[in-house]
């Protein structure tokens, strides 16, 4: 069996859900809770801060209108380090599995 990979279980799903869509934060957060994953903002946000530093992830702030009031809003996109980290955690779970389903629920081969 192959080494385990270097994404957790939730790490995995972040990246997953990022590499359908880049997202801001709020909007990742609601997708995770779809599947089950909930975190508290601020564990999210030092998740999120941890995928950072690792540069697995890219994040920015956007400026966006709310309820007639100027946010900034964190939004993410996944980095090419954290395709890589994907693939490869990816590559476990399918030779553990056989395969492995996009959090949309498509069947990746």
């Amino acid at each position: 069996m192959k080494n385990l990979p270097s994404l957790t279980h939730l790490q995995f799903l972040v990246i997953g859900l990022l590499l359908e869509a880049p997202s801001a934060g709020r909007d990742l957060r609601s997708r995770l809770q779809e599947h089950g994953a909930r975190k508290s903002g601020p564990a999210f946000y030092q998740l999120m801060s941890r995928l950072e530093d690792a540069e697995l992830v890219d994040g920015s702030y956007e400026q966006r209108v709310a309820d007639g009031q100027k946010v900034r809003e964190r939004h993410y996109r996944v980095t090419a380090t954290g395709k890589t980290a994907w693939r490869a955690s990816q590559e476990f779970y399918i030779d553990v599995m056989g395969r492995v389903s996009s959090p949309a629920g498509s069947s990746v081969v």
